[in-house]
């Protein structure tokens, strides 16, 4: 079985070594760096006289100075990269020792009214997601919560082979986070869709070959100017003067689109890298091979279209230099000529565009799928049936709970077929609750099961477990109880769901509480309804005796030596250990 964390210990140390290693060879370019300025300055000194040699050795000391600035960068870009890796390697570590409740919790992506997020701790503080997220982008973030409340039943398998496949890429998972990580995007990509898809082009193909023609023109009169053909060195101002007016006629135009374009330029530059690596990884599941297929645009690479795309952004970007903008715009009408090669960029792949950043954001989101399911290699992936159980698991247990402290449980969950669970307080009611309900929302997500072995038959899941009142919508706990219920009732009719219920009708009194969750639950029965509900109150169990559906279990709880003890363990029957009592004399309250 692999052992993630020798694998991150190992590889913490080999880029720690490297990032020293790196930053030794920048000292040693910087001080070269320094020592060739300071030998091409004194040998032009010495040879001022003889100013042939002066300017030779000026010419040479400059390009290696130049060349060494070059390489100083490389350098510096892939010390970074491996720094970027040491943090991912750092962060493996710290997260397997439980430490990993100061990351991003997800909250953005709750929402109360669906249909399981809220009552299972996907999202929040210790949740599911904060444990598990890895991703480096906004729209990844996205695209993993996306695939987490999907409550998608299809095509389970194809997940799971593409979350196999990339768990056993270690190296291409670190490196696609690490380069993600390397630039900090200023624009979302909902935004820069929304720019390419609204804006509208304002110059011709006819300007574009006018500032190629005048650029042309205006080499011939620096060249003629140079050699005396022409005389009035005047006429290069009032040359210049002409194309600066050309220029100026699109200038509010190209000043916008350049505001835009400066916004975008890291997000290009960041997908292009992103999608170079996606393009040079060979993929052998088919959802991977699809995702691979979408970036490729005729013959053309994803990667090669952003790259140039980034390019023309940069070009359009020398503008804001001073001289380049008044000679450039001036003598060779640079605004015109790269404001047009940007908007043929927008209106031959804008609409691809989409489709590319959909591809970025899918890998960011399934390299945390594949990073879980190689961090836990002891997990299963369930076995997807179309008949049988709904869920028949070995060793089914919570998958954010210590391993060591972690208490199994062996379940089975017919098709049609309702567990009451009852037990004393704090003794593993909810938990169990939580625990099925990862099981089914893990495993429509194709990822791997906190169990031994698992068959699944796929099915929705719907909850009702933490209803909250709202001052807002000015309605009561126990309306929203009901507005909860009413939604399961309405949503089972149109197709199955697994339904799990903790405590209903907890906003009224006992009696009423009573018959009400028994009709309830007889509705659900009659509705051909699979699922579990957990409740304090005995007498809902006897239902076992009055539906063959209904099955009855429980989690005890024993006082030993005056001391509570629990086992965590689901039995077949009904609870007659209650602890309310004993609790309240243990803490001295009563």
């Amino acid at each position: 079985m692999k052992q993630p964390l020798d694998y991150y210990k190992k590889h913490l140390e080999i880029y720690q070594t490297e990032v020293k290693r790196l930053f030794k060879q920048m000292a040693s370019i910087s001080l070269l760096r320094l020592l060739v300025f300071v030998l091409t300055g004194f040998g032009v000194y010495m040879f001022m006289e003889q100013w042939k040699i002066g300017i030779a050795i000026a010419v040479l000391g400059i390009a290696i100075f130049i060349y060494l600035l070059s390489r100083y960068t490389d350098v510096k870009h892939t010390r970074a990269f491996n720094k970027a890796l040491v943090a991912i390697n750092e962060d493996e570590i710290k997260i397997a020792s439980g430490n990993f409740h100061d990351r991003d919790q997800g909250l953005q992506f709750q929402y109360p009214k669906h249909f399981y997020s809220l009552d299972i701790d996907l999202f929040g503080r210790g949740s599911f997601y904060q444990f598990m997220n890895r991703t480096t982008s906004l729209e990844g973030a996205k695209t993993l919560a996306e695939a987490l409340k999907a409550n998608d039943v299809s095509n389970i398998e194809g997940r799971q082979a593409a979350i196999k496949e990339l768990s056993e890429k270690a190296k291409f998972r670190q490196f696609y986070s690490a380069t993600s990580n390397l630039v900090q995007v200023e624009t979302p990509a909902k935004s820069i869709l929304d720019w390419l898809k609204n804006h509208q082009l304002f110059l011709s193909k006819t300007m574009y070959w006018v500032g190629v023609v005048f650029g042309m023109i205006s080499l011939l009169i620096l060249v003629l100017t140079f050699f005396d053909a022409i005389t009035n060195k005047a006429i290069i101002g009032y040359w210049m003067f002409v194309g600066l007016g050309v220029s100026s006629i699109y200038l509010k135009k190209v000043n916008v689109l350049a505001s835009n374009s400066d916004k975008v330029r890291d997000t290009f530059r960041q997908y292009a890298t992103l999608l170079d690596l996606i393009e040079k990884e060979t993929f052998t599941s088919v959802l991977l091979e699809e995702k691979q297929k979408m970036i490729q645009f005729e013959d053309e690479k994803a990667s090669t279209i952003f790259r140039s795309f980034s390019k023309s952004l940069d070009a359009l970007d020398n503008r804001n230099n001073l001289i380049g903008a008044i000679f450039g715009n001036g003598l060779f009408l640079t605004d015109i000529k790269n404001s047009y090669k940007v908007e043929q960029w927008m209106a031959q792949y804008g609409e691809k565009v989409v489709d590319w950043f959909e591809v970025v954001a899918f890998f960011d989101a399934y390299n945390s799928f594949g990073t879980y399911a190689f961090n836990h290699a002891e997990f299963v992936f369930p076995e997807i049936v179309k008949n049988g159980p709904v869920i028949k698991a070995e060793g089914l247990g919570h998958p954010l709970l210590n391993k060591a402290k972690r208490v199994d449980s062996d379940v089975i969950i017919e098709n049609e077929e309702f567990f009451i669970v009852t037990g004393a307080n704090m003794a593993g009611k909810s938990t169990f609750l939580r625990t099925v309900s990862l099981h089914i929302v893990m495993a429509n997500a194709g990822l791997p099961i906190c169990a031994k072995k698992s068959q699944y038959a796929p099915v929705k899941l719907i909850t009702s477990m933490r209803t909250t009142d709202s001052l807002a919508d000015e309605s009561s706990y126990f309306f929203s109880e009901l507005t909860r219920l009413k939604f399961i009732v309405d949503a089972i009719q149109q197709e199955p769901y697994f339904i799990i219920l903790d405590e209903i009708l907890k906003g009224t009194n006992s009696t009423d509480k009573a018959i009400g969750s028994k009709k309830f639950v007889e509705k659900l029965v009659a509705s051909n309804a699979t699922g579990i509900i957990a409740t304090h109150d005995l007498s809902l169990c006897e239902m076992e005796k009055e539906l063959k559906e209904v099955k009855n279990y429980y989690f005890d709880a024993e006082i030993i030596h005056d001391e509570l003890y629990f086992d965590y363990t689901l039995k077949h029957g009904v609870c007659k250990n209650m602890n309310a009592s004993f609790l309240l004399k243990k803490m001295e309250i009563v």
